[in-house]
């Protein structure tokens, strides 16, 4: 049987082919921006989110070619995210993926260009796919709010970057779990409800998926928050222990790896457990969950 492990690999070899074809190569002075766009988006990474979202697609019989442009600009628009997460004024770290971070290889100001070159891109990329033009205003829109600044991955940003500010909170796991919902689960829930949407999916199949896309989210958080105290900075390819440095407030810190460890696979069972009204057509779903808890970066 094929494991998780053969299936993502072979998904990204695919996919990484695909992604570079977006980005030619050229000398010219003013292309600055774009070398550095696809230093940054083709610098590795597990390609969960285009995974993701061609394999809900594939619940509904649309092909891999049909939901690619999608899986592509939501990667470009991941990237952008991750360049400008690493910059001096926020995260200010020097790795991505094991690699100097944009900011490092090339210079900030380009950097900052390529964030906005990558997240311009995606939409143009997102509204060239050949599917009806309604669902490219629903999936234009639903992912302007997924990556937004209103309920959407920017303002998960700034709740992030200003944790010891939150008065309006009085339950530190209410705090960290809205800023995992927004900063990390947007752009996981997207995928889910994209591939329902160009899968024409009843309300019970789309609801369905987006509370399995929510339960992995807060799960890949929670490992991610456990990797940062124990993984191995060479496998995750990136600087390690900065949030306890950082006094950050994550699952770990208030509740100890253990018990967030309890926390996660809990989450998971339950995302299992929705899957299974799509029966066999879930498996690989299913697998991808229990990748998203033992995976080591």
């Amino acid at each position: 049987m094929e494991t998780i492990e053969d299936i993502l690999k072979s998904y990204t070899k695919q996919f990484n082919n695909d992604l570079e074809k977006y980005f030619p190569i050229s000398d010219k002075t003013e292309q600055r921006a774009v070398e550095a766009m696809r230093y940054s988006v083709m610098n590795g990474g597990k390609r969960l989110r285009p995974f993701l979202l061609h394999e809900t697609a594939k619940i509904f019989d649309i092909s891999y070619e049909k939901a690619l442009p999608l899986a592509v600009s939501l990667e470009m628009l991941h990237t952008y995210s991750l360049i400008h997460d690493d910059l001096p004024a926020m995260d200010n770290d020097d790795l991505r993926r094991g690699k100097p971070t944009c900011h490092k290889a090339f210079d900030e100001a380009t950097a900052i260009l390529a964030g906005d070159g990558l997240l311009t891109y995606a939409f143009e990329v997102l509204n060239r796919a050949e599917i009806d033009n309604d669902k490219k205003v629903e999936l234009t829109i639903l992912l302007s709010q997924s990556a937004g600044a209103f309920k959407g991955m920017i303002a998960g940003q700034v709740l992030d970057l200003y944790t010891d500010t939150h008065k309006e909170f009085d339950n530190p796991e209410v705090i960290i779990r809205r800023t995992e919902e927004l900063k990390t689960g947007c752009l996981l829930r997207y995928p889910c409800e994209a591939g329902a949407i160009i899968g024409n999916a009843g309300r019970e199949a789309r609801e369905t998926l987006i509370k399995y896309s929510r339960n992995i989210g807060i799960a890949f958080q929670i490992v991610d928050d456990i990797l940062d105290v124990e993984g191995n900075e060479e496998l995750v390819g990136k600087t390690l222990k900065k949030d306890k440095a950082q006094n950050k407030l994550n699952f770990v810190s208030i509740y100890g790896v253990q018990e967030s460890r309890k926390k996660a696979e809990k989450l998971i069972e339950e995302a299992e457990n929705l899957l299974e009204i799509f029966g066999e057509k879930s498996r690989t779903l299913k697998k991808l969950s229990r990748y998203i808890l033992t995976r080591n970066h």
